[in-house]
């Protein structure tokens, strides 16, 4: 279709889903009792009017997935530009860090289901098929979809659509299952939630914009200073990839199949950068070299808001139907074991992390842990509909914290993939060492991390 309307139509067709989805929501009774987010019954709205079901409206799973590569990077690259509060409280720092943990404890999960599914019933399964579990559950579609589409070029068949439908799993973890782990955890603590109407929605946290913020007699937009922000970071993301692929490539194998990998791990990449060219901004107004607030807190959080929406809206509508069927019993065994290994670990670990706002830290931190930090923020708001407990800065700044901490991960994600490609098992090996062996140094830190935070605690009471 020419004069690029093919993309316009796909923006198009993914706002008439959360369109129709939205009168869904209102007007659908039980729909009002569920912390369902739009951007999920958008999703499947998008699916069951699409190709796979009636086929009403012709999208292309390919095109979606596309989509959802980007708009991913787009989002995380909003968040990080966001100004936030830096006190450096130990709780932020014991978030981030349980954060990572939880992807290790699902890599080690998945990682070892997935080897048994391969050495039993499906010989033929990917051997990074177990690994899709703390990518989608515990980072979400768009990273599922990025990392999974990589690894078709390298034999995993229908990749990067078995991520989009494990994410989706996720979702329905997070939400239909969230909302009745959360009704028990408040009776068995017997703690009454701060407000008895569930949230309907899933608005995030709005941030005060900072005072001096772009004034609307400047020549660009307020609008357009974001996006600009947001494409520079984007351009230096690519320009990065770029030039790491030229200096692996002659690497041969293994520079060549590391390259393609770390395609998918450029939100990463585009968040680093983001948070660098923040703290550059603040430095420059400190200087005076520039006036005013340029990066605008606001404007971030709805254009990030917007983008997960829409992100969310492409992934789910993008499932091939017929690839789930081809991998429907793993996919059920993978998601189902994940789902309740995360429920139990959430709880059993959060317990020890937190002193205070237990309860609220374990329903936000599931949330994301089974969805993203929307789904996270949308559980919340059943027992804190007000953010009155520190449960929303946890989640936030401690997936900040999360970003250096778990950048070693994108590193051991890739060894089993170099055993698969070499035909060398004993890299399999490798990585659940390091799993492993990362996993207990995170528990060294994060228990150092609270024994101070409580001796710190004891002796200001005592100097009280």
């Amino acid at each position: 279709m020419g004069n690029g309307w093919s993309l316009v139509l796909y923006f198009s067709y993914l706002s008439l889903f959360i369109f129709i989805a939205n009168i869904i929501n209102r007007k659908i009774g039980f729909l009002k009792k569920l912390i369902i987010p739009t951007s999920i019954i958008a999703g499947f709205v998008g699916l069951i009017l699409g190709t796979e079901v009636l086929n009403v409206i012709p999208m292309e799973t390919d095109v979606l997935g596309v989509i959802v590569y980007h708009l991913m990077a787009i989002g995380f690259i909003a968040m990080s530009l966001k100004s936030r509060n830096r006190k450096r409280t130990r709780n932020i720092v014991s978030s981030g860090i349980y954060i990572v943990s939880t992807y290790l404890v699902q890599g080690i999960i998945g990682f070892i289901l997935g080897l048994i599914l391969i050495n039993t019933a499906f010989p033929d399964l990917f051997v990074g098929f177990g690994l899709l579990l703390p990518l989608s559950y515990g980072q979400g579609p768009g990273q599922a979809y990025s990392i999974g589409s990589q690894w078709e070029s390298l034999g995993f068949i229908g990749g990067g659509n078995i991520g989009l439908t494990m994410a989706t799993f996720g979702f329905l973890w997070a939400s239909v299952i969230g909302i009745p782990f959360m009704n028990i955890l408040v009776r068995r603590k017997r703690v009454r939630s701060h407000d008895t109407n569930v949230l309907k929605d899933h608005d995030l946290i709005v941030e005060v914009d900072a005072p001096m913020e772009i004034s609307l007699s400047e020549t660009l937009d307020r609008v357009t200073y974001q996006l600009f922000l947001i494409g520079l970071v984007y351009l230096l993301t690519y320009l990065t990839l770029v030039g790491l692929t030229k200096l692996l490539l002659p690497l041969g194998t293994f520079g060549a199949t590391f390259s393609t990998l770390l395609w998918g791990f450029h939100f990463n990449i585009g968040s680093i950068y983001g948070i660098i060219t923040r703290i550059i901004i603040e430095k420059c107004q400190e200087k005076g070299i520039i006036k005013g607030e340029v990066a605008n807190n606001y404007l971030l959080q709805r254009i990030s808001g917007t983008t997960f929406d829409y992100m969310i809206t492409a992934s789910i509508a993008a499932i091939s139907i017929y690839t789930f069927r081809e991998y429907f019993v793993p996919v059920m065994l993978l998601s189902t074991v994940g789902g309740v290994a995360t429920i139990a670990y959430t709880v059993f670990m959060l317990k020890r992390v937190f002193k205070e706002n237990v309860l609220e830290n374990i329903v936000a931190f599931y949330g994301m842990q089974t969805g993203t930090v929307s789904t996270g923020m949308a559980l919340l708001k059943g027992v804190d509909p007000h953010f009155d407990t520190d449960a929303a800065e946890n989640l936030v700044l401690g997936s900040a914290v999360a970003i250096i901490v778990g950048a070693p991960l994108m590193v051991i994600l890739n060894i089993p993939i170099m055993g698969y490609v070499t035909n060398q098992p004993i890299y399999y090996a490798y990585t659940l060492a390091l799993f492993l062996g990362y996993l207990l140094f995170l528990y060294v830190l994060l228990y150092k991390n609270v024994t101070r935070g409580e001796k710190s605690k004891r002796v200001k009471n005592v100097r009280m």
